[in-house]
Parts: structure tokens; C-alpha cells; sequence
């Protein structure tokens, strides 16, 4: 007996060994981060959890599952999209495993002794009908030993479904498996941070480029096309290895506008004439050439999301630049005339950012307009499906709007 318990946590920590290989394939922290939380609870089959980073002094959540929950939803929907933050102190169990650096197991989230310094705030389990029992939550770490995030995992179940304890099994498994993520999660922070810092670059030349729009236009993007692949029963592999790529193409998908003039770029009324329309759809080309030749998947995408997300669906002139050489556009040079991209012709990342961010750009207010109402917004993106826009990442879209609509009140502009 003993030899097959041997033999089965063998196993289980070699499947851990595998599964931080497989997660070392993510490029986007937040992407990241939603997968740190699944693969965890699914080694220690926890019912429910949450992942919450460090920003400065406070703890902001990222991604909150709950399989109960989940379970009373339609199929294909989510969760609702929640955002919030709270001062890192002892009160909290979180703030305490922040401060402390140490994991903290809780057998019992109602009957903590009451000399600890936290407690636990039964004040979503009573608007939810939710009972939270045991609670396991331990630190997220750089490869140097800082307090990054924090992840709380909920509510561990045996092979009949039934409320048990975080063993001394459980610990074992999650602490090789924070361990075995440490480099990937510093990696991605790295490579996060260089984004950002391309991003900021971009804004600085464009204020109307801000990082809310990028931010909005990426977290709408992943959102769709999550959608988009269920309703489409696309693989599991596929979706992971898609949505990854796509969060961070879709930031990237007006970088070109750092090459065209301040003369057009910050114009005023009255608007472009016709050849300086034609300068700043270059923009387009010009982002697509900081990607090529791509040397990977995600440079492909990013190319192609730069290049094509102001095509059309229907193939009408209105969208460009169509089949424009990259090469063959110099700064500051007028986007000639081509034949434009139609409908499947159009790379998917496109079709779907081409969506966000033209729902992002009439839903905020501009110097040059002010912000729409979100009922109009939403009605202008349908109206528009099977001519500027593919149907399905219409369809798609609309199904989703109270994320939608909760993405656009998390990343509101600096004013």
C-alpha cells in the first residue's frame, strides 16, 4: 500500500514538472497568472480560488474562479467580471500572506481563533449562497524572493465532490508547483514590462493612443475571442496557444502611428484632407513593419493585427490598406490604392480587434468627440456586422456585453 501511495505522488509531482513546462510557453503575465490559478486548483481539486497581484501597497484582483458557481451559468458564459483592490495589512488573509511571505492553510474559513490578526469576510459568500470551508493561500514569487501576487485557492474536494481539508499532500504538490512557475512568471513580468514601456512610447506621441485604450482594447479582444471559440468548439490547445498571442498583439495595433507626423497625427479640425487620410492609414503598414519578418507566432500576429484591423469585412474601400506591400510604403508616404482584404481573407486576430477597438473609440470621449452612450455603441457594432465587421465576432461579441461593459469601467482614462 504504502509503495502505490509512493508511487502515486510520484507521479503527481512529475505531472506538476510537466505542467510548469507547458505554462513556460505564455508570454502574457495576466494570461499567465488566469493559468497559474486553473492548473493549481486542478492539482489539489479545489473547488473555487482567486489570484491577486501586488500593486504597490495594495492587492488588486485578477481572475476569480468558482466551479459552483460556474455550474448554474449557461454554457459557454463566465463568471462575472469583478475588479477590486485593498490595502496589504494583517487584517486580511491575503494581506497577511502578502506581508508574511509564508502560505497560510485555513481548515475552516468561519471558525479562525479569534486571536489571529485576519479574518475572513463572510460578505460574498452571504450575497452568493456560497460556503467557503477551507481556504489555502500562499505567495507568488519572483526567481529573487519578492512578494509579486498572491494566490487563495478554495474549498478542496475529494473524488465524491465532498468539502474536505488542504492536506499535507496538498501543500507539498502546490509548493513544488509555485516553484516550478517562478522563472516563468518573472519572465513574463519582464517581457510585460517591455511592452508596457513600447506602449508609453506610443502615447507619448498620441494622446489619444492612452494606455486605457490599449488595455481596453486588448482585455475586449481576449474576451471576444474566448467567446468566439466556444461557439466555434475550438480545441483547448488551440484557444490557450490564440488568446495568449492575441492579448498582446491586440495592444500593438496602432503602434504604427509613432512613425507619421505630428502634423497629421495631432491635427485638429478641420480634418484631413484626402492625401493626409492616406498618410495616416499608413500606420498601418508602418506597425506591421516593426514585426517582419516574424520569427515566431506571436510576431505574425501582432504583423497581422497592425496591418489589418481596419479592413473591412465586406471588402469595401473604406477599409485598408488592403494588399499593400510592407516594403513598399516609406514614412510619410500616401497609402495607395489596392485591392482590399474581404471577409475570411482578413487574419481572425484582425476581425476581432477590428471590433474592440472601434467599440473602445466611439464608447470614450476624444478632443474631437465627445464619448457615445454604451446602448448606442453596442447598436453601432451590430449595424455595422457583415459590412465593416465578421458576423460571428459580432455574434460573439454581443454575448459577452456585461463584460464588456465591466472591462470598460476597470480601465478608465487618467484625466
Amino acid at each position: 500500500m504504502d509503495e502505490n501511495i509512493g508511487e502515486i505522488k510520484r507521479k503527481k509531482l512529475q505531472n506538476i514538472l510537466e505542467t510548469g513546462q507547458v505554462l513556460n510557453e505564455i508570454q502574457d503575465v495576466d494570461v499567465l497568472l488566469e493559468r497559474i490559478l486553473t492548473e493549481t486548483r486542478r492539482i489539489v481539486n479545489a473547488d473555487a480560488g482567486s489570484v491577486y497581484v501586488v500593486e504597490e501597497n495594495r492587492l488588486k484582483i485578477k481572475y476569480a474562479q468558482n466551479d459552483t458557481h460556474l455550474r448554474a451559468l449557461p454554457s459557454g458564459s463566465k463568471l462575472p467580471y469583478i475588479s477590486f483592490s485593498f490595502p496589504i495589512s494583517e487584517n486580511s488573509i491575503s494581506g497577511y500572506v502578502a506581508l508574511t511571505g509564508r502560505p497560510l492553510n485555513i481548515q475552516d474559513a468561519y471558525s479562525i481563533p479569534p486571536d489571529m490578526p485576519f479574518h475572513f469576510n463572510k460578505s460574498s459568500d452571504l450575497a452568493t449562497n456560497y460556503r467557503t470551508r477551507s481556504i489555502f493561500t500562499f505567495p507568488l514569487k519572483n526567481t529573487i524572493g519578492k512578494v509579486i501576487g498572491v494566490l487563495q485557492i478554495i474549498n478542496a474536494q475529494d473524488e465524491s465532490g465532498k468539502v474536505i481539508s488542504f492536506d499535507s499532500d496538498a501543500e507539498l504538490y502546490i509548493s513544488h508547483f509555485a516553484a516550478s512557475v517562478a522563472n516563468t512568471l518573472e519572465r513574463t513580468r519582464i517581457t510585460g514590462n517591455m511592452v508596457l514601456r513600447m506602449l508609453r512610447m506610443a502615447e507619448f506621441r498620441d494622446p489619444k493612443e492612452t494606455y486605457g485604450h490599449v488595455e481596453r482594447v486588448s482585455n475586449f479582444s481576449i474576451e471576444i475571442y474566448d467567446r468566439w471559440a466556444f461557439n466555434h468548439n475550438i480545441p483547448e490547445n488551440e484557444s490557450h496557444r490564440f488568446r495568449d498571442s492575441l492579448k498582446i498583439a491586440a495592444k500593438f495595433h496602432d503602434v504604427g502611428k509613432v512613425a507619421v507626423s505630428d502634423v497629421i497625427l495631432k491635427k485638429a479640425f478641420p480634418r484631413f484632407t484626402p492625401e493626409e487620410r492616406a498618410v495616416m492609414q499608413g500606420h498601418t503598414v508602418l506597425g506591421a513593419k516593426l514585426f517582419d519578418p516574424p520569427e515566431s507566432f506571436l510576431d505574425t500576429m501582432c504583423r497581422d493585427v497592425a496591418l489589418h484591423h481596419h479592413e473591412w469585412f465586406d471588402g469595401s474601400e473604406r477599409g485598408y490598406p488592403g494588399e499593400c506591400q510592407i516594403h513598399s510604403l516609406k514614412v510619410g508616404e500616401p497609402l495607395p490604392l489596392t485591392r482590399r482584404l474581404c471577409g475570411e481573407e482578413i487574419p481572425l486576430a484582425a476581425r476581432i480587434v477590428a471590433v474592440a477597438d472601434v467599440f473602445d473609440a466611439l464608447s470614450q470621449k476624444r478632443c474631437y468627440k465627445d464619448e457615445w452612450n454604451l446602448d448606442l455603441a453596442f447598436e453601432e457594432i451590430e449595424k455595422h456586422s457583415g459590412t465593416q465587421f465578421d458576423p460571428e465576432i459580432v455574434r460573439a461579441f454581443l454575448q459577452i456585453r456585461d463584460r464588456i461593459t465591466s472591462i470598460k469601467e476597470d480601465y478608465k482614462d487618467e484625466e
